[in-house]
Protein backbone atom coordinates (compact mmCIF):
# COMPACT_ATOMS: atom_id res chain seq x y z
CA UNK A 1 0.00 0.00 0.00
CA UNK A 2 2.89 2.29 0.65
CA UNK A 3 4.10 1.70 -2.82
CA UNK A 4 0.82 2.95 -4.22
CA UNK A 5 0.36 5.89 -1.81
CA UNK A 6 3.64 7.60 -2.64
CA UNK A 7 2.94 7.98 -6.38
CA UNK A 8 -0.63 9.07 -5.63
CA UNK A 9 0.66 11.68 -3.19
CA UNK A 10 3.21 12.86 -5.74
CA UNK A 11 0.46 13.15 -8.37
CA UNK A 12 -1.76 15.17 -5.99
CA UNK A 13 1.25 17.35 -5.08
CA UNK A 14 2.06 17.91 -8.77
CA UNK A 15 -1.59 18.75 -9.56
CA UNK A 16 -1.65 21.24 -6.68
CA UNK A 17 1.57 22.86 -7.93
CA UNK A 18 0.07 23.10 -11.43
CA UNK A 19 -3.34 24.47 -10.41
CA UNK A 20 -2.19 26.79 -7.62
CA UNK A 21 1.19 28.06 -8.93
CA UNK A 22 2.00 27.29 -12.57
CA UNK A 23 -1.41 27.91 -14.13
CA UNK A 24 -2.08 31.25 -12.34
CA UNK A 25 1.46 32.44 -13.05
CA UNK A 26 1.17 31.42 -16.71
CA UNK A 27 -2.26 32.99 -17.24
CA UNK A 28 -1.66 36.02 -14.98
CA UNK A 29 1.73 37.71 -14.85
CA UNK A 30 3.22 35.93 -17.87
CA UNK A 31 0.25 36.96 -20.04
CA UNK A 32 0.60 40.53 -18.80
CA UNK A 33 4.32 40.49 -19.57
CA UNK A 34 3.63 39.10 -23.07
CA UNK A 35 1.06 41.87 -23.66
CA UNK A 36 3.54 44.50 -22.43
CA UNK A 37 6.23 43.07 -24.71
CA UNK A 38 3.81 43.16 -27.64
CA UNK A 39 2.90 46.79 -26.88
CA UNK A 40 6.59 47.68 -26.61
CA UNK A 41 7.28 45.95 -29.93
CA UNK A 42 4.51 48.00 -31.55
CA UNK A 43 5.94 51.19 -30.03
CA UNK A 44 9.41 50.29 -31.33
CA UNK A 45 7.99 49.65 -34.81
CA UNK A 46 6.15 52.99 -34.73
CA UNK A 47 9.32 54.76 -33.52
CA UNK A 48 11.33 53.11 -36.28
CA UNK A 49 8.77 54.21 -38.89
CA UNK A 50 8.80 57.72 -37.45
CA UNK A 51 12.61 57.84 -37.60
CA UNK A 52 12.57 56.65 -41.22
CA UNK A 53 9.98 59.28 -42.16
CA UNK A 54 11.91 61.97 -40.28
CA UNK A 55 15.08 61.02 -42.14
CA UNK A 56 13.23 61.13 -45.48
CA UNK A 57 11.83 64.58 -44.69
CA UNK A 58 15.24 65.82 -43.57
CA UNK A 59 16.77 64.52 -46.80
CA UNK A 60 14.04 66.24 -48.82
CA UNK A 61 14.62 69.48 -46.88
CA UNK A 62 18.37 69.23 -47.42
CA UNK A 63 17.77 68.71 -51.15
CA UNK A 64 16.09 72.13 -51.39
CA UNK A 65 18.34 74.82 -52.78
CA UNK A 66 19.36 77.12 -49.87
CA UNK A 67 18.69 80.20 -52.00
CA UNK A 68 15.15 78.98 -52.70
CA UNK A 69 14.61 78.22 -49.03
CA UNK A 70 15.80 81.72 -48.11
CA UNK A 71 13.50 83.22 -50.74
CA UNK A 72 10.59 81.21 -49.34
CA UNK A 73 11.40 82.34 -45.80
CA UNK A 74 11.49 85.95 -47.02
CA UNK A 75 8.24 85.46 -48.95
CA UNK A 76 6.30 84.05 -45.98
CA UNK A 77 8.28 84.66 -42.78
CA UNK A 78 7.57 82.94 -39.49
CA UNK A 79 7.24 86.22 -37.60
CA UNK A 80 5.85 89.67 -38.23
CA UNK A 81 8.64 92.21 -38.56
CA UNK A 82 6.66 95.44 -38.72
CA UNK A 83 9.65 97.71 -38.32
CA UNK A 84 11.60 96.34 -41.28
CA UNK A 85 8.43 96.23 -43.40
CA UNK A 86 7.70 99.89 -42.64
CA UNK A 87 11.31 100.79 -43.45
CA UNK A 88 11.11 98.81 -46.72
CA UNK A 89 7.87 100.55 -47.69
CA UNK A 90 9.38 103.97 -46.87
CA UNK A 91 12.41 103.18 -49.02
CA UNK A 92 10.19 101.93 -51.86
CA UNK A 93 8.05 105.07 -51.64
CA UNK A 94 11.16 107.27 -51.71
CA UNK A 95 12.48 105.45 -54.82
CA UNK A 96 9.05 105.86 -56.43
CA UNK A 97 8.90 109.62 -55.64
CA UNK A 98 5.87 109.03 -53.45
CA UNK A 99 5.70 111.03 -50.22
CA UNK A 100 4.50 108.86 -47.33
CA UNK A 101 2.72 110.79 -44.62
CA UNK A 102 1.60 108.05 -42.26
CA UNK A 103 1.90 104.27 -41.81
CA UNK A 104 -0.19 102.54 -39.16
CA UNK A 105 -0.06 98.86 -38.27
CA UNK A 106 -3.49 97.30 -37.74
CA UNK A 107 -3.75 93.67 -36.67
CA UNK A 108 -6.42 91.85 -38.65
CA UNK A 109 -8.77 90.48 -35.97
CA UNK A 110 -10.71 88.05 -38.20
CA UNK A 111 -7.57 86.32 -39.44
CA UNK A 112 -6.04 86.17 -35.98
CA UNK A 113 -9.24 84.69 -34.51
CA UNK A 114 -9.23 81.97 -37.19
CA UNK A 115 -5.55 81.35 -36.52
CA UNK A 116 -6.15 81.10 -32.78
CA UNK A 117 -8.86 78.53 -33.45
CA UNK A 118 -6.28 76.47 -35.38
CA UNK A 119 -7.99 76.86 -38.74
CA UNK A 120 -5.40 78.92 -40.60
CA UNK A 121 -1.62 78.83 -40.12
CA UNK A 122 -1.19 82.14 -41.96
CA UNK A 123 -1.69 85.37 -40.05
CA UNK A 124 -2.20 88.81 -41.50
CA UNK A 125 -1.32 92.33 -40.51
CA UNK A 126 -2.85 95.34 -42.25
CA UNK A 127 -0.70 98.39 -42.88
CA UNK A 128 -2.64 101.61 -43.41
CA UNK A 129 -0.64 104.01 -45.56
CA UNK A 130 -1.24 107.66 -46.43
CA UNK A 131 0.81 109.10 -49.28
CA UNK A 132 0.91 111.88 -51.82
CA UNK A 133 2.40 111.96 -55.31
CA UNK A 134 1.76 111.70 -58.99
CA UNK A 135 -0.13 108.84 -60.58
CA UNK A 136 3.14 107.62 -62.15
CA UNK A 137 4.73 107.56 -58.69
CA UNK A 138 1.80 105.47 -57.43
CA UNK A 139 2.17 103.06 -60.36
CA UNK A 140 5.90 102.70 -59.65
CA UNK A 141 5.17 102.13 -55.96
CA UNK A 142 2.54 99.48 -56.69
CA UNK A 143 4.89 97.68 -59.11
CA UNK A 144 7.47 97.65 -56.32
CA UNK A 145 4.87 96.18 -53.95
CA UNK A 146 4.04 93.57 -56.58
CA UNK A 147 7.69 92.58 -56.94
CA UNK A 148 8.35 92.63 -53.20
CA UNK A 149 10.06 89.66 -51.61
CA UNK A 150 7.35 89.62 -48.95
CA UNK A 151 3.85 88.30 -49.56
CA UNK A 152 1.63 91.35 -49.38
CA UNK A 153 -1.23 92.77 -51.35
CA UNK A 154 -3.15 95.99 -51.72
CA UNK A 155 -6.36 95.43 -49.83
CA UNK A 156 -7.89 98.87 -50.26
CA UNK A 157 -6.95 101.97 -52.27
CA UNK A 158 -8.59 105.39 -52.17
CA UNK A 159 -7.45 108.22 -54.45
CA UNK A 160 -8.36 111.85 -53.78
CA UNK A 161 -8.09 113.99 -56.86
CA UNK A 162 -6.29 117.27 -57.33
CA UNK A 163 -5.91 119.89 -60.05
CA UNK A 164 -2.14 120.11 -59.54
CA UNK A 165 -1.42 116.49 -60.57
CA UNK A 166 -0.39 115.52 -57.02
CA UNK A 167 -2.91 113.08 -55.62
CA UNK A 168 -3.53 111.94 -52.04
CA UNK A 169 -3.66 108.20 -51.59
CA UNK A 170 -5.02 106.16 -48.71
CA UNK A 171 -4.25 102.46 -49.02
CA UNK A 172 -4.28 99.36 -46.91
CA UNK A 173 -1.61 96.77 -47.56
CA UNK A 174 -2.11 93.28 -46.16
CA UNK A 175 1.06 91.55 -44.98
CA UNK A 176 1.07 87.76 -44.50
CA UNK A 177 3.16 85.68 -42.13
CA UNK A 178 3.35 82.05 -41.11
CA UNK A 179 2.70 81.01 -37.50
Amino acid sequence: MNSRALPLLALIFAANIFFFYVNPAWNGSITEVKAAISADDQALTAADNFTKQQNQLAAARDAIDPASLTALTNFLPSAVDNVSMVLDLNALAARSNLSVANIDVVMSSASNAATAAGQNPVGTVDLSLSAAGTFTALQTFLMGVEKSQRLLDVHDLTVKGSDSGIYNYQMTLRLYWLH
